[in-house]
């Protein structure tokens, strides 16, 4: 049974209920701008550091600790389900998720197997419990990645910056790409419902790389897919939230999806997203290279992301990506103070 949740500001935005402030969580919170986490990282691996569920626990609730925002992102990688269904993905210093099997064929894709979260990633489930049952008094985000993205892996080998051979891969093996998009769709369905079951208060769904296609394109070969996928957590009853970097042009679709929270990064304001016709709840915007700035240009911004935010009930305050390793954690510390402190005066004001 999950610890009784004592601050829930951020689940009531995710259903676009009125707050008495603008929440924040920050993605990347747990991890790489932390000196703590830094001396972990030279003891232990990330993979290390997720199979192990006290220490991993203790990494995604330090930032709770330390900035006091209002909700926990589970410590992880989206890569971490992989394993389980047969692909080999090492995490490399410097660059990332490097794949040696990558896929070339439908008979690749027809190799994929199965995951069964209790057995294949208890190490995640534990980690849940331990912080849903005993640790945490904010809600706990699980979160995995959606398919395109880590098609765009399995495809490429690694990070790619124009992923050449992921999308000559859609275009012309249509039959094994559809195959592949219904095994990562089962995977990943099986993977988030273990992480609901288990604790978590809420999903996230990174689509990081899927800016790369088009509207049409992605309405072809993707929406289906995140259609069934949100289609099936929706039983869970809990807030569901799609987010992706450089995919304004997608924002529409998003909405159309039975999700919660549509994801904008720094380059969609929220008012032109509003404009647009979004009326579910939003999350963003802040571009985290603005955390390197003076003060005063972080205050202005911040102000300007929560006056847009609170037109309407529904938006939780993030950045539009993650938090990178040279950002001071005193900053994020000072920021979600100046965001609680700023938007609960004007929430006063309006009543």
């Amino acid at each position: 049974m999950s610890k009784r949740i004592i601050n829930d500001t951020f689940l009531k935005a995710c259903r676009g209920e009125k707050t008495d402030y603008t929440p924040v969580w920050y993605m990347r919170q747990a991890g790489r701008s932390q000196p703590e986490y830094r001396a972990i990282k030279e003891k232990y691996s990330l993979f290390e550091i997720t199979h192990q569920p006290e220490l991993c626990a203790y990494v995604t609730k330090l930032p709770v600790d330390q900035y006091n925002v209002d909700a926990a992102i589970l410590y992880k990688d989206i890569m971490s389900p992989l394993p389980a269904i047969g692909v080999d993905v090492e995490i490399k210093a410097g660059i990332g998720p490097v794949i040696d099997n990558p896929i070339r064929s439908i008979a690749d894709v027809e190799k994929l197997g199965e995951i069964t979260p209790e057995e294949d990633v208890s190490y995640v489930l534990n980690t849940i419990k331990l912080l849903t049952e005993e640790q945490l008094d904010v809600p706990l985000i699980g979160f995995a990645g959606a398919p395109f993205t880590l098609a765009s892996y399995m495809i490429e080998g690694g990070p790619s910056r124009n992923y050449t051979n992921t999308k000559a891969f859609m275009y012309s093996e249509p039959k094994a790409w559809f195959t592949l998009m219904d095994k990562l769709a089962d995977m990943t369905i099986r993977y988030l419902k273990a992480q609901i079951k288990s604790g978590a208060s809420a999903v996230q769904v990174f689509d990081s790389w899927i800016g790369a296609l088009n509207v049409a394109d992605y309405r072809t070969f993707i929406k289906p897919v995140m259609h069934r996928i949100f289609s099936e957590l929706r039983e869970e009853n809990v807030p569901l939230i799609m987010h992706g970097v450089g995919a304004s042009h997608l924002v529409n679709d998003w909405h159309d999806l039975p999700i919660d929270v549509v994801g904008l990064d720094w380059r969609l304001p929220i008012q032109e997203a509003r404009e647009r016709g979004i009326t579910k709840a939003v999350q963003g915007n802040l571009d985290p290279t603005i955390l390197k700035a003076p003060w005063e240009v972080i205050e202005e911004r911040a102000k300007e992301i929560i006056d847009q935010g609170l037109q309407q009930p529904g938006h939780i305050f993030n950045l539009g990506h993650g938090v990178f390793p040279e950002v001071d954690p005193a900053v994020l510390k000072r920021l979600t103070a100046f965001i609680h402190d700023y938007s609960s005066s004007v929430v006063a004001k309006q009543k």
